[in-house]
């Protein structure tokens, strides 16, 4: 009995034991059932949610480029593209192989694909080419039935209707490299594209606009099953620029005469560039579309350098073109007046050297400062030149935008070279020597300039001595303020009137008077009569040998031994409004190749004024014995 009575109570312990275990085990799961269907509720909504809702970007419609009138310059266009999805072909190489016999597809792209294949889920679709044509959308759709999990899929491209006319303004735009990646999800969308040159560079952020979004409801695995929600985004802003794309393509047909070219056209008074011209060009649409190996090699290789913005990024000495600067310096320091006089028999001696003028045979004879500049005197700038001494021909030369950037909204832009004393001992560790400063006087030797830089000296010489700065874009874009500016915005350069006045009557008779060097490419309607400079600079030094056998005709000179053909100008010559510069590589005379030119773009430039005289539109939206010569 006594051993029932343990037994029992042992077992109504154990009983107890158990059952305790069970309520405390029921306990802590109804416990933690209580936390996480309770407590913890919302978050693992949220995150069942997340699995099953994928948020997809979506690209915004790039920004439109017009000209100032509203032409279309880059726009954005249907792509057509083909894309291919894994596990619908069977064989994803024999679906190629089908494909490639209707549309060419070469074994580079062969290997990307697979590349894509093997690196996506197999439902996804991988691009197989883009930008096709309307012909070949039709052959894919024709034979669909014969080509498994081939698709035709449509998105948005950057298009560029005017080509090699405006590349090197608007630029290109491509896919971001790893080094653009910002953590912006935006950019690494497949086919988002970002300014990579010209205005698509410089505007890129206000171009882009703000990304869009789609919810898209998928499986376990991640297989779309139907979109739940779509947020269009805001399309980029609407650039309008300032140039005119009639002057700019009539620019460049005259520009594209010659293998290497540029000119830059501009509004003396408030800065607008309605020009901008560089030849030899190249398609912007190459670069969007993926440019091929070949043709971008055979664009680095070409001598004529098509990739470079020779407008503001060609540096090139000016020349006679120049002239106006020492002039400038010497009267303003007081030095000479307008009346002083130099005799020319040819060339000056300075110590053993002689340095010649262009017309080293009898010389220009006795002249006066208008004189020279209209006869293009080397020996009169020479004379000046020793008297002033290189800082303050310098010191001028900066005033007029010369040896800086203009800070043009273009990438690239180069500085050109005004040297100083103090600038070659730096450089060179030599001082500088006085013939430097002869050579300089006719701009040549160290200095260096760009064919926009030309253009601004021309502006600020004939608009009353404002420092006017150029800009392509019209309106505050991108935080960048640009719009139309008056004269009055400008800073005063501080030079005297008197010394303008002598500037402007010089180049008035450099085309008109019949001394002038650039008389036969005047302007024969006194209304829109131009002034202007030629200038021809040498590209290596003429010796005596050849001085005295004679020198050789252009056409006998190897293309990268001639000269180059320089031109500053303005019209009309009563009440200026444009300037214009023009440079020709290895063209041979300022006065015969470039000055011509000059004259059909501001000729035509005041014809457009006149058919086109309304205010353009602004959108509310979105350049031995004897060390460089010069001849005029």
């Amino acid at each position: 009995m006594k051993r029932e009575n343990s037994l029992a109570r042992l077992f109504t312990r154990r009983a107890v034991m158990l059952t305790g275990g069970q309520l405390t085990l029921f306990g802590a799961l109804v416990g933690r059932m209580y936390y996480l269907q309770v407590i913890e509720s919302d978050r693992y909504k949220m995150l069942a949610e997340d699995n099953r809702i994928n948020l997809r970007l979506l690209p915004p419609p790039r920004g439109r480029i017009v000209d100032r009138y509203g032409v279309m310059i880059a726009e954005n266009q249907l792509n057509y593209r083909i894309v291919v999805v894994p596990e619908q072909t069977g064989s994803v190489g024999a679906t190629l192989d089908a494909l490639n016999e209707i549309v060419p597809i070469d074994e580079v792209a062969r290997r990307r694909i697979f590349r894509e294949v093997a690196r996506k889920r197999k439902f996804l679709p991988v691009t197989v080419k883009e930008n096709l044509t309307w012909d070949e959308v039709s052959r894919v759709a024709v034979n669909a039935p014969d080509l498994p999990g081939v698709m035709i899929d449509v998105g948005s491209s950057r298009h560029y209707p005017h080509g090699e006319q405006l590349a090197h303004v608007v630029g290109y735009v491509a896919p971001p490299s790893e080094a653009d990646l910002t953590g912006d999800p935006l950019l690494e969308l497949p086919d988002f594209r970002i300014g990579r040159n010209g205005v698509e560079r410089v505007y890129d952020l206000a171009l882009r606009g703000k990304a869009g979004s789609s919810q898209i409801e998928v499986n376990a695995l991640g297989r779309p099953i139907r979109e739940l929600e779509r947020a269009e985004g805001e399309p980029g802003n609407d650039l309008v620029l300032t140039l005119d794309l009639h002057l700019q393509n009539f620019t460049v047909e005259r520009l594209a005469k010659h293998e290497s070219a540029a000119a830059v056209l501009m509004d003396v008074h408030n800065g607008e560039v309605l020009t901008l011209a560089s030849v030899p060009s190249f398609d912007p649409n190459e670069f969007n579309k993926g440019i091929s190996g070949p043709l971008w090699r055979s664009l680095l290789g070409n001598t004529r350098t098509p990739l470079i913005n020779k407008s503001v990024a060609g540096q090139y000495a000016p020349g006679s073109t120049f002239k106006m600067i020492v002039a400038m310096a010497a009267l303003e320091a007081g030095l000479v007046t307008p009346e002083h006089r130099v005799s020319c028999p040819g060339h000056m001696s300075l110590g053993d050297s002689k340095f010649h003028c262009w017309k080293s045979k009898g010389g220009h004879g006795g002249l006066d400062m208008v004189e020279g500049l209209k006869q293009s005197c080397d020996v009169y700038f020479y004379e000046l030149s020793r008297r002033l001494g290189v800082d303050r021909i310098a010191e001028m030369a900066k005033r007029f935008g010369l040896g800086a950037i203009t800070s043009i909204d273009l990438p690239g832009e180069k500085a050109g070279l005004m040297p100083t004393r103090a600038w070659k001992l730096g450089a060179t560790g030599v001082a500088w020597q006085q013939g430097e400063n002869l050579v300089a006087a006719i701009g040549q030797g160290f200095v260096l300039t760009t064919p926009l830089q030309l253009a601004v000296m021309t502006s600020r010489l004939v608009n009353g001595g404002y420092a006017v700065t150029p800009h392509l874009t019209r309106d505050a874009v991108s935080g960048r303020k640009v719009g139309q500016r008056a004269q009055q915005q400008f800073p005063s350069l501080g030079v005297s009137q008197q010394t303008l006045a002598v500037m402007g009557r010089a180049m008035r008779g450099v085309v008109n008077d019949p001394r002038g060097t650039a008389f036969r490419s005047r302007i024969t309607d006194v209304t829109m009569a131009m002034g202007g400079k030629t200038g021809t600079s040498q590209v290596r030094r003429i010796t005596e040998e050849e001085r005295r056998v004679g020198l050789r005709k252009p056409d006998q000179v190897p293309w990268k031994e001639r000269d180059h053909a320089l031109f500053v100008g303005y019209a009309p010559v009563d009440n200026p409004r444009y300037a214009v510069a023009v440079i020709v590589e290895h063209g041979g005379g300022g006065s015969t190749v470039a000055a011509p030119i000059a004259k059909e773009i501001l000729l035509e430039a005041q014809k457009r004024l006149q058919e086109k005289p309304q205010t353009p539109m602004r959108y509310a939206g979105g350049a031995a014995s004897d060390p460089k010569a010069s001849t005029p």
